[in-house]
């Protein structure tokens, strides 16, 4: 009887626990459908404000300024820094040795060409031409005797040649005697200005020692060094601008001349330029810088270089687009090209007549309201 009221006591308190744990799973179950439909409620209650919110949002409008594209000529140049160099810029020389006796020329004075600008000594030379012309005297003398005898069949011969001979031989040592004393004179060979006198009285003058510069400035010579780069761009006759810092100034010129080899050492070829100095304004070794034109395009689409901007797609830029009567900032991608003076050609992307945004860009993005 123990034993079956033991029994009998564990089987209800096992029907008790699992009765139990049943109903509390239901109640979780309730609880939990219970919250769900409250989540639900309460989004509802979220979209019905948001829509009420955004009915009564006015979308920002970003003011703008915005320039039309339109089609222009654009040109790109290159620069190359070019020499001035005189035509006519000759270090003269005596052409004989001797001591400088006499200078006739100071610095800066004009000289004519055949201009006397110093002499060397030439006492020496006039010594011995003075013999020689007293010799000539009487090889003269005794030639024209000679000649008369020889004339009426009187003498040999022999005798008639050898006082030819001995005449003429005087003669010809005399001129080289007046022409031994003309080299010892120092002229000037071109029409133009004494720059600098590098010798004075008293020193030797030889043909290896320069006596003086003389210069003509009004005509110029610039050579510039231009990159091999550009060899099939440039030609003879071109257009160019020199311009000359030191002075403020910039000419119209054109390219003479194109060389024909190319410098192994820097890869460049030379190009000469002609100018007309007549003011003498420009002088010799004056540095100029020379814009040549390497590339134009007609009917160009430009754009100023702040306004293209890169992302990771590419260069890209801000127009003004209308959208149901609305203007509204639109990203396009551009191909950019050659650039100049802080504009770029832009090759694809924008068309002529697109308005691009010009102030006001930096406010911006895709669909953005917009004002001009």
């Amino acid at each position: 009887m123990k034993k079956l009221a033991i029994l009998i006591t564990v089987t209800v308190f096992l029907a008790s626990c699992a009765s139990t744990t049943v109903d509390d799973e239901a109640a979780k179950r309730q609880q939990l459908q219970k919250y769900k439909q409250q989540v639900h409620d309460l989004e509802q209650k979220i979209e019905a404000l948001e829509t009420e919110l955004d009915a009564n949002v006015v979308e920002d409008i970003v003011n703008i300024k915005a320039t039309e594209v339109q089609l222009q000529t654009f040109e790109h140049f290159i620069e190359a820094s070019g020499n001035v160099e005189a035509e006519q810029d000759i270090n003269v020389s005596p052409e004989s040795i001797g001591v400088i006796e006499e200078v006739l020329v100071t610095e800066g004075m004009n000289v004519n060409k055949g201009q006397v600008l110093a002499k060397l000594n030439t006492d020496a030379l006039n010594r011995s031409l003075d013999e020689m012309e007293i010799q000539l005297e009487l090889a003269q003398t005794t030639f024209q005797r000679q000649k008369n005898l020889w004339d009426q069949n009187i003498g040999s011969e022999i005798q008639f040649l050898q006082a030819k001979t001995n005449k003429e031989s005087i003669e010809k040592r005399i001129e080289g005697l007046k022409a031994q004393i003309e080299m010892a004179v120092v002229k000037s060979p071109i029409d133009g200005v004494v720059d600098i006198v590098y010798q004075k009285k008293g020193q030797i003058g030889s043909p290896q020692v320069p006596f003086a510069k003389v210069l003509n400035t009004s005509q110029l010579r610039i050579y510039a060094d231009v990159s091999e780069a550009y060899l099939t761009k440039i030609k003879n006759g071109d257009k160019v601008k020199v311009n000359f810092p030191a002075l403020n100034k910039e000419v119209d010129a054109t390219i003479y001349r194109i060389g024909n080899t190319i410098d192994p050492n820097n890869r460049t070829f030379r190009i000469r330029i002609n100018l007309n100095n007549s003011g003498n304004s420009l002088k010799p070794n004056l540095v100029s810088i020379i814009k040549m034109r390497d590339y134009v395009s007609e009917d160009a689409v430009v754009v100023p270089n702040l306004l293209i901007k890169e992302d990771f797609k590419g260069f890209y830029t801000y127009i003004v687009k209308q959208e149901n009567g609305e203007s509204r900032a639109k990203k396009v991608y551009v191909t950019p090209g050659i650039s100049q003076n802080n504009i770029t050609e832009v090759i694809d992307g924008i068309e002529s007549g697109d308005k691009v945004i010009t102030e006001g860009y930096t406010q911006v993005v895709e669909g953005t309201l917009v004002r001009l």
